[in-house]
């Protein structure tokens, strides 16, 4: 072990891990980059914020405002419908629009009544049932009239059913206007003007128009009705006002199928319109509170009341 390098590192008294440095010897003042300096302010803890309620007055004034927006809402909506109103009557003035049904001669004293035209008024898609109900409401009629002739012809066979006559005459007068009014009319403006509230008016009123149609057919003695127990009964003492009889019992018996037919195709245009029981809620208490004698009415009442109650303080 004589090689002088040995010999130099065995014999120094240096420590050679201790000269070693893994980092150039450069200048300390070489490093010329960015530096960053340490956030000066301390940090803080994060804290939880304690929830505040609204205090009952805070919560009083809120209602009140809502409700003030919720009236003029009200305000807005019918002022809106008086502008349309006032557009349609003025557009009906200015077209020369004038009501052609009933469809009566010009020298006739009585004018028509109603405005009606399927093409114009009614939807493509609901002008079919439209005209259905028309048409069931024509069958009713005619079947009505046929009532009486029958019921007429069963009086001549004993003067027992002289009560069936009488009652005969009274539902043709009654029912005739009374159907046409209160379910016809009615299915006309529902498809007419998509109203919600129409179309319950006319399930309401039709459903029992069906009862009645139905008890109508089946002819229960004594009712003025030509139905099939009132034409059997009467099948071997007179033949042929039997057969008169079940001529307008088999009528009875088409309204009342047609009725129940057309009631479920009325009820199935009225889920494709969108329409709902909320809707017509909606159109009931919008019409009464823009009824010009609803609100003369209330004013009044109210003012009845104040001055009663100013009187006794």
């Amino acid at each position: 072990f004589q090689d002088p390098s040995v010999t130099e590192v065995t014999h120094s008294g240096v420590d050679r891990f201790e000269q070693y440095s893994p980092f150039p010897a450069t200048d300390s003042g070489a490093f010329t980059g960015p530096t960053i300096p340490a956030s000066a302010a301390p940090s803080q803890p994060a804290v939880l914020q304690p929830s505040v309620e609204p205090s009952p007055q805070a919560t009083a004034v809120a209602a009140q405002a809502n409700l003030l927006r919720q009236q003029e809402e009200l305000e807005r909506k019918a002022a809106e419908l008086d502008r349309r109103e006032q557009e349609l009557q003025s557009r009906q003035v200015t077209t020369g629009k004038e009501n052609n049904w009933p469809p009566l001669p010009k020298s006739f004293p009585i004018k028509p009544c109603f405005y009606q035209d399927f093409s114009e008024e009614i939807p493509p898609e609901h002008q079919r049932i439209c005209k259905m109900m028309y048409y069931l409401w024509m069958l009713y009629c005619v079947t009505l009239f046929l009532n009486v002739l029958a019921c007429l012809a069963f009086f001549t066979a004993g003067t027992d059913y002289g009560m069936d006559f009488g009652f005969s005459i009274l539902w043709f007068i009654l029912f005739t206007p009374c159907s046409f009014l209160c379910w016809y009319r009615p299915v006309y403006k529902a498809f007419r003007t998509d109203s919600s509230f129409s179309f319950f008016f006319f399930f309401f009123i039709f459903f029992a128009q069906v009862v009645v149609t139905i008890i109508q057919s089946v002819g229960i003695p004594k009712w003025g009705n030509s139905g099939w127990i009132s034409a059997i009964s009467v099948v071997g003492s007179h033949l042929a006002v039997s057969v008169v009889m079940m001529v307008v019992a088999v009528f009875f018996t088409v309204c009342a199928v047609m009725s129940v037919v057309l009631l479920k195709m009325v009820h199935s245009h009225y889920r494709r319109t969108g329409a709902s029981f909320q809707k017509a809620q909606q159109e009931f208490s919008q019409g009464v509170l823009t009824n010009r004698t609803f609100q003369s009415a209330a004013a009044s009442a109210a003012a009845s009341a104040a001055q009663g109650a100013t009187q006794r303080n």
